[in-house]
């Protein structure tokens, strides 16, 4: 992680799911205190332009006919003012129909690195990661609906992926002053291309063992399990074994439901419980069968 700061290379971390990839890039910000971490998941139809920005062209054209209208009904005044002298309406700024993406805000020129998790890449087209090997180079990007009113509106205030911010972009071009954080997630399921990789640090989590499981319930639970956390994390660990590799999140499950006091895990053989607990430590292949049956 260190190094991928230094060297401004994003931070590929793959691993099975529920390792904790995504909660590295919160830990991070955190750590560091960098602020609110911009999170980018990616779908099969994401492109890079949507992580950068949104253009809502139809609502500036309809908020540019309102005006107009506007303009019309006041009518008659030479200085544009209805008679008793208050302005119809002003002219639409095209700054509030521009929506800066995660990965655009990350790169506007903040003080501090900002941290970007693009969440899940293996899912998205395969063009993006060649797509973004020069935006991660350069570190900058064209607004090209702002470029194109750069004389008009030499500085425009657009909306950011920080709730209720905004930004202000000259002449439509967005520079970054200190290269973001960026952590991306990769759950295995495809192969990248090698000009990526060759510019991206790897991090492979592993499983976490007995131990760090232990940890990880004491951390979320402190004593309120009793004599029953060595248990369940021993049945865990047999069961994960069983289907070929359970999610961290899945043993956390098991352990609100007997902190909660409605079921009694003492009774390891009560129906119920096991049915709750088959229902809840469910395989994670894709088919859903337990290997060999």
């Amino acid at each position: 992680m260190n190094a991928a700061i230094l060297l401004r290379r994003p931070l590929l971390v793959s691993g099975r799911p529920g390792v904790g990839k995504s909660t590295l890039a919160y830990r991070i910000a955190r750590e560091l205190r960098l602020g609110r971490v911009l999170q980018w998941p990616v779908t099969s139809r994401t492109t890079l332009a949507s992580g950068l920005f949104e253009y809502d062209v139809i609502g500036r054209a309809q908020a540019g006919q309102a005006w107009y209208a506007a303009q019309q009904r006041a009518g008659g005044a030479e200085d544009g003012t209805e008679p008793g002298g208050s302005r119809p309406g002003t002219s639409v700024d095209i700054g509030d129909f521009v929506q800066l993406g995660p990965l655009g805000t990350a790169l506007l020129p903040h003080s501090l690195p900002r941290v970007l998790l693009i969440d899940e890449l293996d899912k998205g087209d395969a063009d993006l990661p060649n797509d973004l090997l020069t935006l991660f180079e350069d570190a900058w990007y064209a607004v090209p609906p702002l470029v194109r009113v750069k004389r008009q509106s030499p500085e425009v205030v657009v909306h950011t992926a920080d709730p209720g911010r905004t930004a202000p972009v000259k002449e439509g071009i967005i520079r970054a002053r200190a290269f973001p954080i960026v952590v991306m997630t990769s759950n295995g399921e495809r192969e990248f291309p090698e000009a990526f990789m060759r510019r991206c640090l790897r991090l492979d989590i592993p499983d976490p063992g007995p131990e760090a499981l232990g940890e990880l319930v004491t951390a979320h639970f402190a004593d309120r399990l009793g004599d029953m956390h060595g248990k369940l994390v021993r049945d865990f660990m047999m069961r994960s074994e069983q289907v070929d590799g359970l999610a961290a999140d899945q043993l956390l499950n098991a352990a609100h439901l007997v902190s909660s006091g409605a079921y009694s895990y003492a009774e390891g053989d009560d129906a119920e419980w096991q049915a709750v607990l088959s229902s809840i430590w469910h395989p994670l292949n894709a088919d859903g069968a337990e290997p060999g049956a």
